[in-house]
């Protein structure tokens, strides 16, 4: 069976890294393009782990405000996320 092949967009030209492109590389290279993400991503993970831990025993009040600072650094990985969006949009428009 033929590989299918993909649409024709008037205006787009495939980078030779869409083509076969591993896991680690391309993990490598959006880190490169928006190192925030990853940063913002690892940040949410710890305040909610230390968050869950500090529920488990029994600190309520430390909790409540790591589950806010948990709010906070998910706030701060979308907003990475938009702004890479829209780093890419510009740099990808013709001039």
């Amino acid at each position: 069976m033929a590989q299918p092949q993909p649409p024709v967009i008037e205006g787009f030209v495939p980078t030779p890294y869409m083509e076969k492109e591993q896991f680690g590389s391309k993990f490598s290279r959006k880190v490169k393009e928006n190192p925030f993400v990853p940063l913002g991503c690892l940040a949410t993970a710890g305040v909610l782990t230390y968050g869950l831990i500090a529920f488990k025993q029994g600190k309520t009040r430390q909790s409540q405000l790591l589950m806010r600072a948990r709010i906070l650094s998910q706030g701060f990985t979308v907003a990475a996320i938009m702004v890479g969006v829209v780093m890419a949009a510009v740099k990808t428009r013709p001039q």
